[in-house]
């Protein structure tokens, strides 16, 4: 009886903190909301923001409690991330980012984990796994050389971490007892003694300062490392942490993209009501095809929502009963996260062209969330590819990529 009303009330103390995280998160949306033109101006999350930020602990949503951290259920990390992205993408891009790095923490020795992510304005950058990246092993560790790209959130980050593939003395990779080459390995460092170079010259998400950066022959300790998807490294036994990094990525990735259609939708509909087509002088509002694809529009974010977070609810449930989440279950969160990426991308795709020429103006906000919109659709999650690997898999056929 003891252990049911523990747990209860383990459960109902889990539940009230991830509502007020997610409460705080909309809280926010004021603040981020009224520095959009620094942010994509500036390139760069201004400081006002972070602290807020900080002081609401969005950034620890994901990091282990053992390490003060708030270890939150996939559900609260959608909401949260979905809150700050109807405010702003890139904040939300790097919220994501930082977040999915942190569940490292539970991958690495615990003294480590407390010294990377103990501190209350923690934050910890990675960039995209990179082929050429090598780490040699040596005495302690490893000697590292790598380039790696699109660092999202590092501008503010004290630690960044490189992907690379474990090598032998003679540079050769080193091979697992299935005689291939042993899955690469993160590799943890200060952003100090890493070449950051500022290449983020681009169309959308401007705000997340994804630059590349490179190290040359630099030994890490090997505690400062971890495979992000071994069993064999992964130290805490909480459910949030049967899941893949991967998968967690993938649902803040699609989490930022509803953020965005939701708002961009919502928007339109305001213009709908007060704006009056040039070929009729009537409101668009109403036209029956507006609204038709209006209700069209609604359904798609509805629909693609509820997939989610159904989908994740279920293998979170499963997870609490401490079943390990499949091969063929990532896959198919990987197809839902994919699917809700998409369906915010037809969203706004109509909803910017049908408000007509003034969303092309900087003034509009229709044009920025275009560009971040289709800035994130550019990220491998949401590529067709996941879906076929989907359908391989539902089909019998092993992937012929690793997702």
């Amino acid at each position: 009886m003891l252990n049911r009303v523990s747990t209860a009330s383990s459960a109902t103390d889990k539940a009230q903190r991830g509502a007020g995280l997610i409460e705080r998160a909309r809280g926010l949306v004021p603040l981020i909301a009224g520095a959009t033109d620094r942010i994509d101006r500036d390139r760069v999350i201004p400081a006002d923001v972070l602290d807020a930020m900080h002081a609401a602990r969005l950034f620890r949503t994901l990091i282990p409690a053992s390490i003060d951290g708030e270890e939150v259920e996939p559900a609260t990390f959608f909401h949260v991330i979905e809150a700050v992205a109807m405010a702003d993408a890139s904040v939300a891009w790097c919220l994501c980012q930082n977040s999915g790095v942190s569940m490292g923490a539970a991958y690495l020795d615990p003294k480590v984990a407390h010294e990377l992510f103990g501190d209350a304005r923690a934050a910890v950058a990675t960039g995209a796994p990179s082929p050429q990246a090598r780490a040699i092993v040596t005495d302690g560790g490893y000697r590292v050389t790598g380039l790696w790209h699109f660092a999202s959130g590092s501008r503010h980050s004290q630690w960044i971490g490189g992907h690379a593939t474990i090598c032998e003395p003679d540079g050769s990779p080193r091979l697992g007892p299935n005689g291939k080459p042993l899955e690469q390995r993160t590799m943890l460092f200060p952003k100090s003694q890493a070449t950051i170079t500022d290449t983020w010259q681009v169309i959308g998400l401007r705000g997340t300062g994804s630059d590349d950066y490179a190290v040359n022959d630099l030994f890490v300790p090997a505690a400062y490392s971890f495979t992000r998807e071994s069993d064999a490294d992964r130290r805490e036994g909480g459910p949030l942490y049967k899941f893949s990094i991967f998968n967690l990525f993938g649902m803040g990735f699609c989490a930022v993209a509803l953020g965005i259609a939701r708002t961009v939708l919502t928007d339109f509909i305001a213009v709908a009501k007060s704006k009056k087509a040039h070929s009729s002088g009537k409101l668009l509002a109403d036209n029956n095809l507006v609204q038709t694809q209006v209700g069209l529009c609604q359904a798609r974010l509805g629909a693609a929502r509820a997939y989610v977070l159904e989908g994740y609810a279920e293998l979170y449930e499963q997870a609490e009963r401490g079943e390990k989440v499949s091969f063929a279950q990532r896959l198919a969160s990987r197809g839902m996260t994919c699917f809700a990426i998409q369906q915010a991308r037809e969203v706004v795709d109509y909803a910017y062209h049908a408000a007509g020429a003034g969303a092309i103006f900087d003034k509009n906000p229709f044009e920025r969330r275009f560009r971040d919109l289709h800035t994130v659709t550019q990220q491998s999650q949401a590529h067709a590819e996941n879906f076929e690997a989907l359908g391989q898999s539902l089909l019998g056929i092993e992937p012929a990529r690793k997702l």
